[in-house]
């Protein structure tokens, strides 16, 4: 009786937090520069069920798959409502959704998948943005309404059983233990893989992570290459994460794929930084998304949008639109807030505003290449603080994973991709290795970017080549060495109060011979007002 009055307390401090975060979220709404409709919460019938009902055990040796499943299966006939993940250690194999069901877990609990790969049966899936086959996710769903994950626990995807190590992610001490734990290692000894299985799987992939096999018997060979995405909701509707950590993923961690009314509010995702492929949060060909108040932690991309690659992507033809990101914190990732590469179905109609990125790889990161197609617009982005950014913090590269990439102009087709009407302001960045770079295609160039109240510090300047229509307005960047500025093959740009404070870099290069209606006023050097002793070269 006592369990049962603590689970009813629990769960209207849980219903009251709720209501109280959805007046709070109103203002998100506010002033969007898109038509966006509210999101609304789903409220669950009053029915609750503990996994302890059906038989789990917390001892972390009890695989407790069975326990979920019923629970779940039980609640679903009820017509739906809350099971309860008390605290404990519950370790279990995967979880598959049904409607109109909250899987509730309470302060101190811990779902731990299970690491035993064969529990993961092979299914047709999406990986990458290809449609492919991949291990069952530990978490799923398909075609489903009215589904939540909430609460103060946390969800571990047993990902070092699954992932690759790169030797140059790790320490010396950690990559002699990781050796000495089994798996095999490539030739040159500098990547450790799971198994024999894995290596042979990797050795077959294409086109990043998709192997290229047809009949069942080399699916099954290659089966603990086919690693999974944590959380895999495809296909559904009113979609609720609050509260939970989810670490540890074998792939990327969540991955709504092609859903509709999504909110994930005070989150934490959590992965090791060498883990490869392991993204905190890929949206793909999604609609109508709040992500609030939320922090990242990831080895790959830490917030990213997606709409599918390639024909694949092209195909389906479903953009990702309608997102609002907003007061979230990526401590570490490839990039904190990405779009692509993985762009193919479109991208539009995004917000992101007040976040914090710390140390990671890039900033604000764009990327695609000349096989995606695909269109990236109506991208609004303000009031963004960054440090210790290793490489870009603001980066649109059109030549993305293309070791040699052709500079040159190419026919214009439908697997020409396109970044274009993009509104950037507010932005502060204390240490980059390069303040920001532009790089376009001649065939489509990077289109009409508007870049207001920047301040940049950073070991290199800003460069842009091949784009057409970049306004900035009161833009700072101080670079510790070469120029400030450089632009190669731009057209119709326009500089207002553009400055720099470091009197020992004062150059600013414009070449190319597209590069045509460029207007520089106001330029600042060193606080002072001193066109006249820029140095310009080749224009």
């Amino acid at each position: 009786m006592k369990k049962q009055i603590e689970i009813l307390v629990a769960f209207s401090l849980f219903a009251t937090g709720l209501f109280a975060q959805k007046d709070l979220l109103v203002g998100l709404y506010e002033n969007l520069p898109f038509k966006m409709e509210q999101i609304s919460t789903y409220s669950y019938p009053d029915n609750k069920i503990s996994i302890t009902d059906f038989g789990a055990v917390s001892d972390g040796v009890t695989d407790n798959a069975s326990a979920f499943e019923k629970a779940i299966n039980a609640i679903s006939e009820k017509g739906g409502g809350t099971v309860i993940v008390p605290e404990g250690l519950w370790l279990t194999g995967p979880i598959q959704f049904k409607s109109n069901i909250n899987l509730h877990l309470e302060s101190g609990a811990l779902i731990q998948f299970s690491s035993d790969k064969s529990k993961y049966p092979l299914i047709k899936t999406s990986f990458e943005g290809f449609d492919t086959r991949r291990c069952l996710s530990p978490i799923s769903g398909n075609n489903l309404k009215n589904i939540a994950i909430t609460g103060d626990g946390v969800i571990d995807g047993a990902g070092d059983a699954w992932r690759a190590v790169n030797k140059r992610k790790m320490t010396e001490s950690q990559w002699k233990d990781l050796v000495k734990s089994g798996g095999v290692l490539d030739e040159k000894g500098k990547t450790w893989f799971p198994s024999e299985s894995y290596k042979k799987g990797f050795e077959l992939s294409v086109d990043q992570n998709v192997p290229k096999v047809e009949t069942e018997a080399e699916w099954q060979e290659i089966r603990d290459y086919l690693r999974p995405v944590m959380l895999s909701f495809v296909s559904c509707e009113n979609v609720l994460l609050e509260g939970v950590t989810f670490q540890n993923s074998p792939a990327w961690c969540l991955h709504p794929l092609m859903c509709t009314n999504v909110q994930i509010i005070d989150v934490n995702v959590r992965n090791p930084w060498y883990a490869q492929n392991g993204d905190a949060l890929d949206l793909e060909s999604c609609k109508n998304v709040v992500v609030y108040n939320s922090t990242f932690d990831a080895g790959d991309d830490a917030i990213c949008i997606k709409s599918g690659k390639n024909e694949d992507g092209r195909r389906r033809g479903m953009p990702c639109e309608n997102i609002i990101v907003n007061k979230c914190i990526v401590y570490h990732g490839h990039g904190g807030f990405v779009v692509g590469s993985e762009m193919s179905g479109g991208v539009k109609n995004i917000s992101v505003d007040n976040c914090l990125f710390l140390g990671t790889d890039a900033g604000l990161r764009f990327k695609t290449n000349r096989e995606r197609g695909g269109v990236v617009e109506n991208i609004y982005i303000s009031n963004i603080n960054m440090i210790n950014i290793k490489k870009d913090a603001i980066i649109f590269n059109m030549y993305y994973w293309q070791k040699n990439a052709i500079k040159e102009w190419m026919p214009v087709t439908d697997g020409t991709p396109t970044f274009k009407d993009i509104y950037i302001k507010n932005v502060c960045c204390n240490g980059a290795d390069r303040a920001m770079f532009f790089n376009g295609l001649p065939e489509m160039m990077v289109q009409n970017i508007h870049l207001e109240n920047i301040s940049i510090s950073a070991d290199n300047g800003a460069e842009l080549s091949d784009c057409d229509g970049i306004i900035m307005k009161d833009v700072l960047v101080n670079p510790r060495k070469g120029p400030i500025l450089k632009m190669n093959n731009v057209l119709n740009v326009a500089v207002d109060n553009f400055s720099s404070s470091n009197s020992d870099n004062d150059e600013i290069k414009i070449d190319g011979e597209q590069t045509k209606n460029i207007s520089m006023k106001n330029m600042k050097i060193n606080k002072e007002q001193v066109v006249s002793t820029v140095k310009v070269k080749g224009f």
